[in-house]
């Protein structure tokens, strides 16, 4: 199935981005989280979104990859931008995630 491989990195996406956002709460300096956050929160609602869609018979979806891959390239960028292990291992996620969409669109 060619949605398969997608729907996999999507999914480990969603929970690298959940989890990190959950532990970038309890950093010390919650304030300077804030934008990663908040990109791990769209990151994993776009993916989910993306995901959930893909798991139909549904055909016209090539926008909505391109838009998960911005998403997630975003949300790497952020992420890398932090040394908390949970922030890299998220970024990491992300940009796999977004090499899947750019294979997907091949």
């Amino acid at each position: 199935m060619r949605n398969s491989e997608l729907i996999s990195a999507l999914g480990n996406c969603i929970n690298h981005c959940n989890y990190c956002a959950d532990a970038c709460l309890e950093e010390e300096n919650v304030k300077m989280m804030v934008n990663c956050i908040r990109t791990d929160r769209v990151c994993a609602e776009v993916c989910s979104t993306l995901s959930q869609v893909l798991a139909t018979k549904f055909e016209d979806v090539d926008d909505l990859v391109r838009y998960c891959q911005k998403v997630c390239n975003s949300c790497a960028d952020e992420c890398s931008q932090h040394d908390h292990k949970h922030c890299q291992d998220c970024a990491e996620a992300c940009r796999k995630c977004a090499e899947a969409c750019e294979s997907y669109l091949a």
